[in-house]
């Protein structure tokens, strides 16, 4: 998804940062078609089928045809559900003999623990197809998390997601407030000033438009500037008695409360016509939000989105893996393929075409000097880079997107609903139990 971004003062200083401490967007149906290729392959052709949540950018950017064109025997299919909570329930199925998978399947990074603890079987060991030479390359916390304790290495990461605030700049002077975004970054260095911020904006905000797009996005990215969140490094639930949970959902529900957003679902369709039509000003924005906007926003708005450091500027949202189902019917080209769409010429390409911020230390040298055109020459490999260098290394558990979907949904009941956010948390907490039972 989704999926990430940022650049670097130099690959030294982010990789010192990151290392020494240890990451959806577009869309195509919510139709999971599994592995499906249709019509059978002409002879001497093969069709991979490629299996993703939301838009990894890989279509969009012109890579798979690209592919198709270094190998004229190798056809591409992608299968994209928009939902990753609709996409991952669909995929467990599939895995339990309950249809056809696809030669190569997308995991988000909310699921990887349960994959590497509890699915190990069902997945391929990615170094019996030479993945050791490609590990080697990536953030050390990256490659660490797809790796059994036993050595397997179940899937090869994507991108991950450094934080920044994007925020339509037009928008801004329409209601009186500064548009540079160093200016910003300043006024909203925290979490509180952000919202201060946003009610100055409301006070004057042009007709139609919000402050924010949806409060769970701010919840995910001041989740995301968190070390531990959902679980703790012995895997035990602690969300409910975690108090920067607690405090991130209270000030997002207060976001909700002060009128500060548009109260949009992300990733419903409601929320993508409001990119083109100015719904909102600003979004919580992970790198790979950026070709989201681009695609959802359009050419009319090119110019008029800017990009400035996140409250913190820092933080991790999204991040994903890819991984080869056993059973695959094509397995070592399907290797073939995943290595190289997460190749360091491809995960900078990815950055610099849809925002998605590389997790291979190769790649992330060579786009700390990128510019986005669309976003007013943002300089974007600077922004995301500087938020990777602080990137806390999460800890991550088996169920964290059950507990996250849970929340997200209790937050939406209270900016669309008006329900109170101490009746919302109880909420979240009885989904909570029956998702985990």
């Amino acid at each position: 998804m989704r999926t990430p971004p940022g650049r670097h003062r130099a690959l030294a200083v982010l990789c010192a940062a990151v290392l020494a401490g240890s990451a959806l967007a577009g869309c195509g149906s919510d139709d999971d078609k599994g592995g499906d290729s249709g019509s059978p392959d002409a002879p001497g052709q093969i069709t991979l089928t490629v299996g993703l949540f939301g838009s990894f950018g890989y279509e969009e950017a012109g890579l798979y045809k690209e592919y198709e064109a270094l190998h004229p025997n190798i056809k591409i299919k992608q299968n994209a559900t928009q939902k990753e909570e609709v996409y991952w329930p669909a995929l467990q199925t599939r895995l339990g003999g309950g249809g056809d998978l696809d030669d190569i399947q997308g995991i988000e990074v909310g699921r990887i623990v349960d994959v590497v603890n509890n699915q190990a079987d069902k997945w391929l060991d990615l170094n019996t197809l030479g993945a050791q030479t490609q590990t080697q390359e990536y953030l050390s916390w990256k490659a660490k998390a797809a790796t059994t304790a036993d050595g397997k290495s179940l899937a090869l990461g994507t991108d991950v997601g450094p934080m920044a605030i994007c925020y339509r700049s037009d928008l801004f002077q329409q209601a009186g407030l500064p548009t540079g975004r160093d200016e910003l970054a300043q006024k909203w260095s925290t979490w509180e000033g952000y919202l201060d911020v946003g009610r100055q904006f409301a006070a004057k905000a042009p007709k139609g438009s919000s402050y924010m797009d949806s409060v769970t996005g701010m919840y995910n990215a001041m989740i995301g500037q968190q070390q531990t969140f959902y679980y703790d490094a012995s895997g035990k639930l602690i969300y409910d008695t975690n108090p920067a949970v607690r405090s991130a959902f209270d000030l997002s529900a207060k976001a909700a409360q002060d009128g500060l957003s548009a109260k949009l679902v992300q990733f419903q369709t409601d929320w993508d016509q409001a990119f083109a039509k100015g719904g909102f000003a600003t979004i919580s924005c992970p790198s790979w939000m950026i070709g989201y906007i681009k695609e959802k926003a359009g050419d009319a708005t090119k110019g008029k989105w800017d990009v400035a450091a996140a409250p913190g500027a820092t933080g991790n949202w999204g991040g994903s893996y890819l991984a080869i189902p056993k059973g695959a019917k094509h397995a070592k080209e399907a290797y073939e393929l995943l290595q190289w769409l997460t190749a360091k010429e491809q995960q900078v390409k990815l950055f610099e075409r849809r925002g998605s911020f590389p997790s291979r230390t190769t790649a992330i040298s060579q786009v700390a000097a990128t510019t986005d055109p669309y976003f007013n020459g943002a300089p974007i490999g600077q922004i995301f880079s500087q938020a990777a260098q602080k990137m806390p290394v999460q800890t991550l558990g088996v169920r964290d997107n059950d507990v996250k979907v849970a929340i997200q949904n209790a937050l939406n009941a209270v900016e669309a609903q008006g329900v109170k956010p101490d009746d919302a948390w109880k909420d979240a907490k009885a989904s909570v139990k029956a998702a985990l039972g």
